[in-house]
């Protein structure tokens, strides 16, 4: 099993953030080094940690002009859902898969801080959003029209994106 190792490249200058992400790679490696009997109490303080880690980012992503369904948002959803998996299973007696959850988990995760999180966090100070009182101080550095994709250079407003599907 590989421990994932906290990096100062991840962090990305929203203190909210950042405590959260060195929170969640010091518990995965709790995880990957449990023994059998404290796996389960450990993935399952993982699962919530994760759930409001990931619903505080939504939270952010809504307060600061991206849709609801917004592909961060929804690769969110499905990391929370296998992980929700894993628990169902590990209780049932499958501690390889959690296991082997833990494992990938700690090859998803830089890659989701390094793009996904970092663009995030590059569009909340943009803005001036104030991740403790949830506050946009620069409110006309907001998007005119909702944020559809993750907010990299790939990603796009529903309009454009609609645009791009019309023209291929």
């Amino acid at each position: 099993m590989t421990v994932l190792q906290w990096s100062d490249s991840f962090t990305l200058g929203v203190p909210v953030m950042d405590e959260t992400h060195q929170e969640f790679v010091d518990l995965l490696n709790r995880v990957v080094q449990a023994g059998d009997t404290e796996l389960m109490g450990l993935w399952t303080e993982l699962v919530d940690h994760t759930n409001d880690h990931f619903a505080r980012e939504d939270r952010w992503m809504t307060d600061t002009g991206f849709t609801a369904d917004n592909c961060h948002s929804t690769q969110h959803l499905f990391v929370l859902n296998v992980l929700r998996e894993g628990e169902k299973r590990g209780q049932a007696g499958d501690l390889a898969v959690v296991r082997q959850m833990a494992d990938e988990l700690g090859v998803w995760f830089p890659q989701h801080a390094n793009a996904m999180d970092a663009a995030l966090a590059q569009h909340l100070q943009h803005v001036g959003y104030d991740e403790r009182l949830g506050q946009v101080a620069l409110p006309d550095a907001l998007p005119s029209e909702k944020i559809a994709g993750c907010h990299s250079t790939k990603c796009s407003t529903h309009d454009a994106a609609q645009a791009k599907l019309e023209t291929t």
